[in-house]
């Protein structure tokens, strides 16, 4: 059984996952079994697996360097590294969510696993231009209230009513979350 801890990368059935929850448990006379919340490193997408102390697991050598985004081109976005200024590119469904996220110039680090880039992580916080936002009413809210705005990337994010267009937001890159004006 691999070194397994939360942050860790591991591969398992033939994909790399980095694990966020991790949990051992054993039971009267059974075998141990493992409860593990992975996210996938190709697609984003987060899975729960349960395992036995059998299952094979590997630990996958993991390496971070810096980047930066540099265009997107049909379904590929392009970076350059920071080292090297090698272009390197990922497909869009390598990426899962993090494209909702990319503009040009944005430093990023690519995570390369066995000396090959399989994804991104993405800066905590990034500030998008607000291109839509519908007036603002203020209903019966008895607190703030939001509203939708969309961001130069496309994506649609809950905000304040008093955000209009061409405001520059905080975003927070793990939950999708409006942070605050930039």
């Amino acid at each position: 059984m691999a070194n397994i801890r939360v942050g860790s990368v591991i591969r398992y059935e033939g994909r790399e996952y980095i694990v966020l929850d991790y949990k051992h448990s054993h039971r009267g006379r059974g075998g141990a079994t493992i409860s593990l919340k992975l996210k996938d490193l190709h697609t984003g997408s987060v899975q729960t697996f349960t395992l036995r102390d059998t299952d094979e697991i590997e630990d996958v050598m993991v390496e971070k360097k810096p980047a930066i985004y540099s265009y997107k081109d049909g379904s590929y976005y392009h970076f350059l590294d920071s080292e090297t200024y090698e272009d390197i590119q990922f497909h869009e469904s390598d990426l899962g969510n993090a494209v909702d996220y990319l503009k040009e110039g944005l430093e990023v680090l690519i995570i390369y696993a066995d000396d090959r880039p399989v994804s991104i992580e993405l800066p905590t916080y990034v500030e998008l231009k607000v291109i839509e936002a519908p007036p603002g009413v203020r209903g019966n809210t008895v607190q703030g209230g939001t509203k939708p705005v969309k961001v130069e990337t496309g994506k649609v994010v809950q905000a304040p009513l008093f955000i209009e267009e061409g405001d520059i937001i905080k975003i927070d890159t793990r939950t999708g979350e409006y942070i605050g004006r930039a």
